[in-house]
């Protein structure tokens, strides 16, 4: 790959140079909450097809929700009597909070009004509506009659032996509703219907359309001819010997006499202490909780900026960094990252948050902002990042950065060396009505070069005096901030505590 460009348009150079259309094709099980692991691939396919599009090319991106899959246990996260409900096709199962159409909707529509945030616009297909509607009817009719040669394909690539009575097709069953029990007992190609039994004990015949779905690896590579895929990122997963896109490709080729799409194989996004990100197991952060932390161009960057064989550490406690990072960044990554609403902040981000917890309402916070020398606000952006802020600062920021500005003298002060109490009434002194932030550090600095101490001792000793534990947010900036006859008083008074 070539290191000078950006990853998403190094694919553009690889693929646009066919001249054809193209089809970007990504979609994922919503068996549970859609997280920002899923997205990654969302995200990767979007980058591909701005990419594209910036390249001239003409490109489009489509989103598959696999709502004909079933149900394949009661994960942690379901009430036992969804027990019922295992084997059952994900569309056909009750909303769990039920107010969504079905199961899937339930976790699809958060997923897709989370993608119009981020500005991610794909043309939206539901699995069972395209097998309703008879889109997958020639496939599946092509699928039974080369039964032998697809089993022959996935046994000589998987290295796996499939059972006697194993078909590409699974039947919905009339009497149960289960997509998981049935076996194919025979099909009519020129009726297009198939016989079959079930597990509960029915039995019958219908026809192909809309009572059944092909088996995964069989209906990944027949959707890449039905709907004109030509680019498709995949986990690393699907991506090793003998895997899905292994066997895709022969079935593809040499069933449906189809290339393969153009590959982007990814890898997870592990979040910090727990491992890869998964539904089933719960270990999962969601895409509408991150868009209350951080902006969608932001959490755009987050994926964006990591070529896609690379994985990704996530820790939501250091969200503040990465915000910080964005509005510092320049390059193809951040002009990917940008959606039609994103609003520059001048203001960094851990500033805001030092911010809201020294105000205690929005004058007073204004207040602090233009004494830390941010007087021009972009009000709309600033509501934007206060609210980021807010919601951080309560759902995952660490305990190091809480901080509450102590309105009486803390005890702690009694436990400051005779050096700590003459560095800072060496800084009070030093202090002037026009002073900066910039100027404040440098006299954090002298002082505690003045007093024979360290400058980490020196800073110790300002948060204990105004906060009353050992460390807080940048000196300089959190200083200015303050009131400055409360500052000076507070300064002047633990100096001279004995």
């Amino acid at each position: 790959m070539d290191e000078t460009k950006h990853w998403a348009d190094v694919i553009a150079d690889n693929v646009a140079a066919t001249g054809e259309k193209h089809i970007i094709a990504t979609g994922i099980t919503p068996s549970g909450n859609i997280h920002i692991g899923n997205l990654r691939e969302v995200m990767t396919a979007d980058g591909a097809h701005r990419a594209l599009h910036n390249a001239g090319a003409d490109a489009e991106l489509i989103y598959i929700g696999d709502t004909f899959d079933p149900l394949r246990k009661v994960y942690p996260f379901l009430p036992d009597d969804y027990a019922e409900h295992v084997g059952k096709p994900l569309h056909a199962i009750p909303c769990p909070c039920g107010n969504c159409a079905n199961y899937a909707e339930h976790y699809l529509m958060p997923f897709l009004k989370s993608l119009e945030e981020l500005d991610i616009k794909p043309t939206v297909y539901r699995a069972h509506e395209l097998y309703e509607n008879g889109d997958f009817v020639p496939a599946t009719i092509k699928a039974l009659q080369n039964r032998d040669k697809i089993a022959a394909i996935l046994e000589t690539v998987s290295k796996r032996e499939l059972p006697a009575n194993w078909s590409p097709f699974n039947v919905l069953c009339e009497s149960c509703g289960r997509i998981t029990a049935t076996e194919v007992a025979g099909f009519d190609d020129r009726r297009k219907t198939v016989d079959y039994t079930c597990d509960c004990g029915y039995a019958g015949t219908v026809p192909v359309k809309g009572n059944g779905k092909l088996t995964w690896r069989v209906d990944w590579a027949s959707r890449w001819g039905i709907l004109g895929v030509t680019i498709e990122p995949f986990g690393k997963d699907h991506a090793t010997r003998g895997g899905s896109y292994d066997t895709g490709t022969r079935i593809s080729r040499e069933i449906y006499g189809r290339e393969p799409p153009y590959p982007i194989i990814y890898e997870w996004i592990h979040l910090k202490g727990k491992g890869a990100m998964s539904s089933s197991t719960g270990v999962t952060v969601t895409i509408t909780d991150m868009l209350q932390v951080m902006p969608p161009e932001v959490l755009r960057y987050l994926i964006l900026k990591t070529k896609p064989e690379k994985h990704i550490d996530f820790d939501p406690s250091r969200i503040v960094e990465l915000i910080d990072e964005y509005d510092r960044a320049t390059g193809r990554a951040r002009e990917l990252s940008q959606t039609k609403r994103s609003l520059r902040s001048d203001i960094p981000f851990t500033h805001i948050v030092t911010a809201l917890q020294i105000a205690s309402d929005s004058d007073s916070f204004r207040e602090v902002l233009r004494r830390s020398g941010y007087g021009a606000l972009d009000l709309e952006s600033v509501k934007m990042r206060v609210k980021n802020a807010t919601n951080w600062l309560a759902l995952y920021a660490p305990e190091s950065v809480k901080f509450e500005v102590q309105e009486t003298m803390p005890h702690d002060v009694e436990k400051l060396t005779p050096g700590q109490r003459t560095g800072l009434l060496q800084i009070a002194s030093g202090i002037s009505d026009d002073i900066t932030a910039s100027d404040l550090h440098d006299l954090v600095y002298g002082a505690s070069e003045a007093a024979g101490i360290s400058g980490s001792k020196m800073f110790q000793a300002i948060y204990i005096a105004i906060l009353g534990k050992k460390s807080g947010p940048r000196a300089g900036y959190f200083m200015a901030s303050l009131d400055r006859a409360f500052l000076l008083n507070r300064l002047n008074e633990a100096g001279r505590a004995r």
